[in-house]
């Protein structure tokens, strides 16, 4: 049995950086567990290979939820990160900070050191941005930030429509108040995919002190006198205990982290006793306040303009495509998912924009299926801060077993409002002259859809998740600001399950920032 000062269960964003920082300081021994493999799939490097990596064994969890009863019973397909760098490395890459007043919020509900003004310099001293140092921006960091190598006629006429509806266009997203139109910065590096494992985890991967398994897939944490001592996982067909003489740290993400604090013996102690886990800390908040942005997919069909339906119909299309890229590293195959984003209030009672729109130069029926046979873009519209909690629960001891997980959308009635007002903004904005040249027609949710019962019924049925869960092993119930697991000694959860809530964006960058953050604590305490 190998002994560590630290271990961390997950090498994808947060562990990455926690791996570095942590064994920055050659006298503490790190140990980092991931279940999957390297990151050197080619499908990872290329940004638009993100098609390839979800729902693929080699790079996904490829849990699904259960049935949802706010999307007309359909179960979700709900992509996770499995290989070095985790979902950093088949994610959107969209770099998005959130609002000031997301980390204000954390802060007043009792988590001090979590403010705008306290997070904001773990953000940028990680950060290089292609646009230097300033006073919202680092240069010189691990995590690149560029801008996306390509542009879409359509997507910015539907910038100039926002802009005539009322949403003004601005440069930056992440300066703390992200109201307004841009296009989205993207962690990428001369046209490649920039994950955490590319930022953090291979500069340092011939330190001595730092020991990187992958296919090593964490059971549980062991305690001894309620302090965390070891921690077991399987390699293979064979069974594996490693020692922490200093800090177990779980960084496994909203959905493995709380499966691994369960199996662990902390969770609701009847649920555990069912399935033959000893509790060790009755804990029902364990896996619950699930928090996950819910995309509706609106489309139109348009005409007189060039969209990816048709750039990548046929075989010579396509081949242009794979030229561009090889040549220039632009174009489709350099694009994030989503190109152009929007943040706006769907009513003026919300103090900050409440929507965050991903506006694509394409449409398909569904993620993961073919582009439909006409030009056409899709304006995706999440509403940010769900009031909905759904819950994450294992269904086993077997930690190969996959977990339950219920997110719960649409479950209140003001979340069915927001989605419907935000079907409705989406048309206004579409109805702008800046878009009348291109003759759009909504074809997702379609027209027919008007009535407030018929959008909210509407929402259902085209929603999906944008992959943000979060909040299963909250500051302020699972653990506390330092983000230590409540009742127990030596066991931290570094991951986005600590949000106590969701931020007002994508949740990559904040994930990052947390580990940033919880590294920091974690060395402080050693002193």
């Amino acid at each position: 049995m190998d002994a560590f000062d630290y271990i961390i269960a997950g090498g994808g964003s947060a562990g990455c950086v926690l791996a570095n920082r942590l064994s920055a300081d050659p006298r503490n021994r790190v140990l980092l567990l991931e279940a999957g493999g390297k990151d050197d799939y080619i499908w990872i490097k290329v940004p638009v290979g993100y098609l390839y990596c979800i729902g693929n064994p080699r790079t996904d969890w490829l849990y699904q939820t259960e049935a949802e009863q706010g999307l007309g019973g359909r179960q979700l397909k709900y992509p996770r990160g499995r290989v070095l760098g985790g979902s950093s490395s088949i994610n959107g890459m969209i770099y998005m900070r959130g609002q000031a007043a997301d980390y204000d919020g954390w802060r007043q509900a009792g988590n001090p050191g979590w403010g705008w003004d306290e997070v904001r310099p773990y953000f940028t001293r990680a950060e290089d941005h292609y646009d230097g140092a300033s006073e919202f921006h680092g240069q010189g960091g691990e995590i690149r930030v560029e801008k996306q190598r390509l542009r879409w006629d359509i997507l910015e006429a539907f910038q100039r429509a926002a802009e005539e509806w009322g949403l003004p266009a601005i440069e930056d997203f992440n300066r703390g108040d992200n109201e307004g139109s841009s296009f989205f910065q993207v962690t990428q590096r001369k046209g490649w995919r920039w994950s955490a494992s590319d930022a953090f985890l291979k500069p340092v991967r011939s330190r001595a002190n730092l020991k990187v398994v992958t296919g090593a897939l964490v059971d549980r944490v062991l305690f001894e006198d309620g302090r965390a001592v070891d921690v077991a996982y399987r390699l293979g067909d064979r069974d594996h205990v490693a020692r922490a003489d200093g800090e177990v740290i779980l960084a496994a993400g909203a959905i493995g982290s709380p499966a691994v604090l369960e199996r662990s013996g902390i969770g609701d102690a009847h649920r555990l006793c069912d399935l033959g886990i000893a509790p060790l800390r009755d804990m029902p908040e364990v896996g619950g306040n699930l928090q996950d942005h819910l995309q509706l997919r609106c489309a139109y069909r348009v005409s007189g303009v060039s969209t990816l339906n048709q750039r990548a119909a046929n075989l010579f299309g396509k081949g242009l495509i794979g030229l561009e890229y090889l040549l220039r590293r632009s174009g489709p195959m350099a694009m994030a998912p989503s190109q152009l984003g929007m943040f706006v209030k769907s009513h003026d009672r919300y103090a900050t924009a409440n929507l965050e729109y991903h506006v694509q130069p394409l449409s398909l029926e569904a993620f993961g299926g073919g582009l439909d046979p006409f030009p056409a873009f899709t304006a995706s519209v999440c509403n940010l801060r769900p009031e909905s909690r759904g819950r994450t629960a294992i269904n086993s001891a077997d930690p190969t077993a996959s977990p339950s997980i219920r997110p719960n959308y649409l479950a209140t009635e003001e979340d069915r409002r927001v989605a419907a007002q935000a079907i409705r903004i989406t048309r206004e904005i579409a109805a702008q002259p800046a878009m009348a040249r291109y003759h759009p027609d909504e074809i997702r949710p379609g027209r027919d859809h008007d009535s407030e019962e018929d959008l909210q019924r509407a929402a259902g049925a085209i929603g999906t998740t944008i992959f943000h869960p979060v909040g299963t092993a909250a500051m302020g119930t699972v653990v506390d600001a330092e983000l230590r697991v409540k009742g127990v000694d030596g066991l931290r959860v570094i991951d986005a399950s600590v949000m106590p809530r969701i931020t007002s964006g994508n949740t990559n960058a904040p994930t990052m920032m947390i580990a940033e953050k919880g590294a920091e604590m974690v060395l402080q305490a050693a002193q």
